[in-house]
């Protein structure tokens, strides 16, 4: 399978979605930006995977990413990103999105379980106050955070960024 066609709108990932609901499959939705991947993204991965039987990932637009990190970041482009995203065997769906958080992907897609790293805790999940108002399970996945993009940058001698 090409993985280019794992990237997906929102409307047609949303008729996919509604396809595995009536086979009856569980959908996960994760997010985050990517941008350099590493060991802590694939443990990640792999965590929100085991949440349930379809895997969403949620990648940063461009500019959110610089919202969210700073100049000189994203490294790579969203269509970059989103494409080595789709390329883990986890991995069902990728979406790009702009907004500073994934509350409208959460509405419009209805997972069953919104999965988070575990930089976060359920109470610090910021989508957590609409998760619970659709009774969408928040899940926090990937075991401790021992990598991070920052500290690989900073290994490489680029800017840290946030």
């Amino acid at each position: 399978m090409d993985t280019r066609n794992k990237i997906l709108g929102v409307d047609e990932l949303a008729r996919r979605i509604a396809e595995h609901r009536k086979k009856g499959e569980s959908v996960v939705l994760t997010n985050g930006c990517f941008d350099i991947l590493h060991a802590g993204h694939a443990r990640y991965l792999e965590g929100a995977r085991g949440e349930g039987d379809i895997l969403v990932v949620a990648i940063n637009s461009d500019a959110s990413v610089r919202k969210l990190k700073g100049e000189g970041r994203p490294v790579m482009p969203a269509a970059a990103r989103a494409e080595l995203v789709a390329a883990m065997a986890a991995v069902d769906y990728v979406v790009i999105f702009d907004e500073p958080n994934v509350e409208s992907l959460l509405r419009h897609l209805r997972p069953d379980v919104h999965a988070k790293g575990s930089d976060y805790t359920t109470e610090t999940v910021p989508e957590r106050e609409v998760a619970r108002q659709l009774g969408i399970r928040v899940a926090i996945v990937g075991g401790p955070k021992s990598y991070s993009t920052r500290d690989v940058l900073a290994r490489m001698g680029g800017k840290p960024g946030v």
